[in-house]
């Protein structure tokens, strides 16, 4: 239990943080202590050289206040976004300003001594490039998959037997010498949604929607990351979907919401349309490159094939179907629709909505917003890894280890959980 002190000092900083230019007299405000501590806090932070002034607001009929910002510059977090069959790496300065992203293609049923080493490669490339050999603070890590949170490793899943056995936490620690934190990749696209969309952020109960090649949910309930008992609240993609019985799933069932209407499913089933020449528009890159990837389905309904667009509204169809189960459960106010599935907004958002108003409670829908995610799509996981490292480091639990490192004791180590 964090004591009084460190929840103050983290209230300070958060605030700091989400508003900058802030005086100390809204910080009294807005963390709702005292004067005094809240300047004790202040001088605290800014003699850790996390916090710096930047100038004077203007007067209210005293002494004009100083304004006070988060000292970006004095370290630099890791992130990596670890997907089916891609990986982001980036790095950010502590407001969480992405410096530099590296994207490579994947795939994560190569086992994750390949993967991690790959990220192992791009993240020092990141690092060497910057000049922060010395200066990561935290990495955060965005899983596949669903993780246990309270040790921070894989849930064992069927589809991913490797990664649940491997010290992927210890060794990266291990390899940059901070604190490694890990947590399913859609609920890091949530934490990102919430940093960057006014919308989301006020929103104290969403459902974020992240498809891609595989499909997931994150829940948000009363402004946090709800994530279960064992990391799987709102692992939506192996609910079985009726009618669907005879689709093989790769978690070895059949039936899965997944495996009928994820990205992979989307490319199968649009190589099918191919094939029988169905779809003319996916036939003519099925020709040219040998594959359908799932933007290939988007981009032939975008050019008005009809078939085409009837796979996308039937997968959009079983998505808001899936998507209504949330609804009824955790009532949320917000249901943002990212991920891959995103990219295609224009021929599935409207399905997606039209599914959920008429499978869900009427009372559960009648304020309820569905929207797009305001992301490009490309950084919204590497975004939410950055988010999550910056939010554990100054959390009142590991800030006192932050606050230790900067006066000299190499205390950085000790954040990283047993």
């Amino acid at each position: 239990m964090p004591s009084d002190r460190y929840a103050g000092l983290a209230a300070v900083l958060g605030a700091i943080r989400s508003s900058p230019d802030i005086t100390q007299p809204m910080l009294v405000e807005q963390v709702g202590l005292g004067r005094s501590v809240v300047a004790q806090r202040v001088a605290e932070l800014e003699a850790a050289g996390l916090v710096v002034s930047s100038g004077f607001a203007p007067s209210t009929g005293g002494r004009a206040p100083r304004r006070l910002r988060l000292n970006n510059e004095a370290g630099y977090v890791l992130g990596a976004d670890i997907a089916t069959n891609e990986l982001v790496v980036g790095v950010a300065d502590l407001s969480g300003h992405l410096l530099e992203t590296r994207h490579r293609e994947i795939d994560v049923a190569d086992g994750p001594d390949v993967v991690i080493g790959v990220v192992e490669q791009m993240a020092g490339a990141l690092v060497d490039e910057i000049g922060a050999r010395r200066s990561p603070w935290s990495f955060g890590i965005g899983m596949p998959g669903p993780v246990t949170y309270d040790d921070g490793g894989p849930a064992a899943l069927p589809t991913m037997p490797e990664w649940s056995r491997h010290p992927t936490r210890q060794r990266l620690a291990d390899r940059f010498g901070v604190p490694v934190w890990m947590d399913n990749r859609t609920n890091l696209s949530a934490l990102g949604e919430r940093r960057v969309n006014p919308v989301a952020a006020r929103s104290q109960h969403m459902v974020y929607l992240g498809g891609g090649y595989g499909i997931g949910a994150a829940v948000v309930v009363n402004g946090r990351i709800h994530r279960g008992a064992h990391g799987l609240a709102g692992a939506i993609d192996h609910v079985p979907v009726p009618g669907a019985a005879d689709v093989h799933c790769r978690c070895g069932k059949t039936g899965c919401l997944e495996a009928v209407a994820g990205g992979a499913a989307l490319a199968r089933d649009g190589r099918l349309l191919a094939e029988t020449l169905q779809s003319p528009a996916l036939a003519r890159v099925l020709e040219r490159t040998g594959r359908i990837r799932p933007s290939d389905v988007t981009e032939a309904a975008g050019s008005g094939d009809a078939a085409a667009r009837a796979l996308l509204h039937r997968a959009a169809t079983l998505l808001g179907r899936s998507l209504a189960t949330l609804v009824n459960v955790f009532d949320p106010d917000l249901v943002v629709v990212g991920g891959g599935i995103a990219r295609a907004r224009a021929h599935v958002l409207a399905a997606i909505r039209e599914e959920v108003h008429r499978s869900a409670l009427p009372a559960a829908t009648r304020d309820l917003r569905i929207e797009p995610s305001a992301f490009d799509q490309e950084v919204a996981g590497i975004t939410g890894a950055i988010e999550f490292a910056l939010g554990e480091l100054f959390s009142p639990e590991h800030l006192p280890a932050v606050l230790d490192a900067r006066d000299g004791v190499p205390a950085l180590e000790a954040v990283l959980p047993a």
